[in-house]
């Protein structure tokens, strides 16, 4: 940041133009900026995005959406949504097959619907998600490669858990799968995020 210009002066400044003038998007936000303050467009960005986190900005749905900076802050936003329902239906999932015994009708639809998506769905979901954090696929695609991938994925596991002391049984198959989705759901939650202020930062400047 410029020695000349203190950053409580650009945010105030920046805070003005956004409760004013509502830009109607983040390149015209930086132009509005720079006719006060002639930094590196890449400085005032890193100064709205700031604003924006701290919350001090409230950009219309109609602008540019912003990528927050910090993974703690992403997770947090609607853009992580996909990673929030995808944990809960795994943790959801994992309560299900150890609390309803098999033969607690008609609680154990539940699991069985649970279960098919556990097994038939999840896995691949969040492995495509992590190869392809972005929009490479269309939803057809995704779709079928999701189910595709679990289908290769679960014997897999079962395979190597024939090799091991716990065996092929209801428990370690759970938490097996379980920690692989998990695994694969945050590795795709970092890379999309990674990926997302890339292409912002990229597009905005």
């Amino acid at each position: 940041m410029n020695k000349k210009f203190s950053k409580d002066k650009i945010d105030q400044h920046i805070i003005q133009i956004v409760k004013e003038k509502k830009p109607e998007n983040v390149k015209q936000l930086i132009r509005l900026v720079k006719q006060e303050f002639p930094l590196p467009e890449h400085q005032i960005l890193d100064r709205i995005l700031d604003l924006q986190e701290k919350e001090k900005i409230h950009l219309e749905t109609s602008q540019t959406p912003l990528t927050p900076r910090k993974l703690t802050n992403y997770l947090r936003s609607s853009q992580a949504y996909w990673y929030w329902t995808t944990i809960t239906l795994t943790l959801a999932t994992a309560i299900l097959i150890f609390t309803i015994p098999e033969n607690a009708f008609p609680l154990v639809y539940a699991r069985y619907i649970f279960g098919s998506i556990f097994v038939l769905w999840l896995p691949g979901y969040t492995f495509i998600k992590a190869l392809f954090p972005q929009k490479e696929l269309d939803n057809i695609e995704r779709v079928a490669l999701s189910i595709g991938m679990s289908l290769a994925l679960v014997p897999i596991t079962g395979l190597l858990l024939n090799y091991t002391p716990w065996g092929i049984r209801l428990t370690p198959i759970t938490i097996s799968l379980l920690a692989l989705t998990l695994a694969f759901a945050t590795a795709a939650i970092i890379r999309e995020h990674q990926t997302k202020h890339k292409q912002a930062s990229q597009t905005n400047t």
